[in-house]
């Protein structure tokens, strides 16, 4: 087994016992500074009483939302060099150039996607991005991850637990597609509103 899969079976197993407080936990250090997504914890979860599945996936939006605050507060006091201890240069460079095309909504479309949050939610802070406009991002963005979650396994519950065993990263590549798309469209409306007449 990969050190990565060690990884993600410790937090787990680690968490699982504290329900809603792991699951907070969980979300709000992975938006930080941590690599372990909340979202296998969520399921865990949430197939264990899936009555409870909205209310896990408002846990983990609200985690994962105070912990890329936090993360956006370290971003903003450290700095670059912080960032560069995290991903390589030409990495930072092509963040940046997702900040410039699409402004802080490339926060919500981070959060939508398998990418490492925590390195958005630095940036924003490094990026000096708007906060109460990065907060929205990131409401929405993790609220439709997590709250789809939640909401699907609240509908379906056990019946569901072989399907997301196995399609999990399609799942979550789904979601953020859709998301690109909105994303997409939103710009493109905007620059049409937003483009002077000749």
């Amino acid at each position: 087994m990969s050190l990565g899969m060690d990884l993600v079976n410790w937090t787990i197993a680690a968490l699982e016992p504290y329900g809603p407080s792991g699951l907070f936990l969980l979300a709000f250090i992975e938006s930080s500074f941590f690599v372990v997504p909340p979202d296998l914890l969520l399921i865990g979860l949430a197939l264990l009483s899936p009555q409870n599945g909205i209310f896990y996936g408002a846990i983990a939006t609200i985690g994962s939302v105070m912990g890329g605050i936090f993360g956006y507060w370290i971003g903003y006091r450290i700095g670059e060099p912080l960032l560069e201890r995290i991903i390589s240069k030409e990495k930072i460079e092509k963040v940046h150039e997702y900040f410039n095309r699409y402004e802080v909504w490339a926060v919500g479309i981070a959060g939508l996607t398998p990418i490492p949050y925590k390195v958005f939610t630095i940036a924003s802070g490094v990026f000096y991005v708007d906060l109460r406009r990065f907060i929205l991002a990131s409401a929405i963005g993790r609220g439709i991850r997590f709250m789809t979650e939640g909401v699907i396994l609240f509908l379906y519950g056990d019946e569901l637990l072989d399907f997301l065993t196995h399609h999990f990263e399609w799942i979550t590549l789904g979601v953020a597609l859709i998301g690109v798309i909105l994303g997409v469209i939103y710009y493109r409306l905007k620059g049409d509103g937003g483009s002077e007449p000749e």
